[in-house]
């Protein structure tokens, strides 16, 4: 591949700041066509623009560190070069607004909620039921407790997955920023269960699930990923 493809790939990932003020001219122009787009796409009833003035809200609440608007952004940038892989492009773009609408970082079932929380605003909306559906296991899918198997699910979980491979500053950024959601998690306690999620995604035979990802990604996300598991690994036998 291209230096310059890799570039333009790595970009979608670089460093963005969109935490701005739920102000309809301060929102960054690309959500709002983003939103426009899908809800559209969608053949929702209405605009929608309460729903997605609620869903800016969530992302932006002030505990989150990672899962930003900024992270948000990045996933509907890397959306673009790839709407091509998408059997259904708009059910993915919404999955993406509602993947981590819900971010509670005691519980357990985030994924669970957004995806209930996105199946009833899009029922209200007049949505059918079997792109509901498909939209729900979208979401769930970013579990990331086993590899997707639909096309979509594949695109949806690579987006969410490519600052795995972003540039090690951005990357060495992005491990911080979860360090500091999880700030109240015992360091001990961090490092390990952290060190196994990473090496969980090191263990399988591609941590991307579409050509285009791997291509671009894969290597690099490898590398990022044995780097932090080696800053990660206990010393002399503790945590």
């Amino acid at each position: 591949m291209a230096d310059e493809e890799l570039e333009r790939a790595r970009a979608c990932v670089a460093n963005r700041d969109l935490q701005e003020p739920l102000l309809e001219d301060a929102i960054d122009p690309a959500l709002i066509r983003s939103w426009t787009r899908l809800w559209s796409g969608l053949g929702a009833s209405g605009d929608g623009v309460e729903l997605r003035d609620r869903l800016i809200a969530a992302w932006s609440e002030p505990e989150r560190r990672y899962h930003t608007l900024r992270h948000l952004g990045d996933c509907l940038a890397m959306l673009e070069p790839t709407v091509h892989l998408s059997e259904r492009p708009t059910e993915v773009e919404i999955a993406l607004w509602f993947h981590d609408a819900i971010h509670d970082l005691k519980a357990k079932d985030n994924e669970a909620r957004s995806a209930t929380w996105v199946e009833r605003a899009l029922s209200a909306a007049g949505v059918a039921s079997d792109a509901r559906g498909r939209v729900h296991d979208l979401i769930m899918a970013t579990r990331h407790d086993a590899q997707p198997v639909t096309t979509d699910a594949k695109l949806l979980v690579d987006i969410d997955l490519a600052i795995l491979g972003a540039d090690p500053e951005r990357f060495d950024e992005y491990e911080v920023q979860i360090r500091q959601e999880y700030a109240w998690v015992p360091g001990p306690l961090f490092r390990r269960e952290r060190r196994e999620i990473l090496m969980g995604f090191l263990a399988r035979p591609t941590i991307y699930g579409t050509a285009w990802f791997q291509e671009r990604f894969e290597d690099s996300a490898r590398d990022n990923l044995q780097r932090s598991v080696a800053r990660l690994r206990p010393w002399l036998g503790f945590w």
